[in-house]
């Protein structure tokens, strides 16, 4: 009894489907290979840490991951609301350790983590808001991320 075989492409053997007996056999393995393909890339960015974070608060162009414990991103809000929103959010998260206004770094303890917040400015209107969070000399990404955000919510 013969087995009936169909081919497709213009090189049967070597780039063509193979069909018996109505089931895709080279498809499946095919198939496979594409979706590998396409989780590769987010597979990749998910390990090495730099996905785009969208910042949820008004007047954030955006934040992202700048290393493994950091967040930052640019904001035209003042500086001087920013630095106002910054101690608030540090007093209410933890325990102020130092800040330097002209600087504009304060250094606080907020959940047994060590977190640094830094403004910097850019330009006149444009203020870079970054926020490093370690817990035991590890990257403690999230309450960089919860700070920056409550940071931004906070300024006006």
């Amino acid at each position: 009894m013969d087995i009936p075989v169909y081919f497709l492409g213009d090189n049967p053997g070597v780039d063509g489907f193979l069909f018996c007996k109505g089931i895709f056999k080279k498809g499946a393995q095919m198939i496979k290979s594409i979706i590998f393909l396409l989780l590769v890339p987010f597979i990749l960015l998910n390990i090495s840490g730099c996905w785009f974070i969208v910042g949820g608060a008004a007047g954030a162009v955006g934040a992202y991951a700048a290393s493994k414990d950091t967040i930052q991103g640019e904001t035209d809000k003042p500086y001087d609301s920013l630095w106002n929103a910054a101690q608030t959010v540090a007093r209410i998260r933890g325990a102020i350790k130092s800040e330097d206004y002209s600087k504009g770094v304060i250094q606080i303890e907020a959940d047994s983590s060590q977190v640094w917040i830094r403004l910097i400015r850019l330009a006149r209107a444009t203020t870079r808001l970054r926020i490093s969070a370690r817990k035991h000399r590890l990257p403690d990404i999230s309450l960089a991320q919860d700070i920056y955000t409550k940071i931004m919510e906070e300024a006006k």
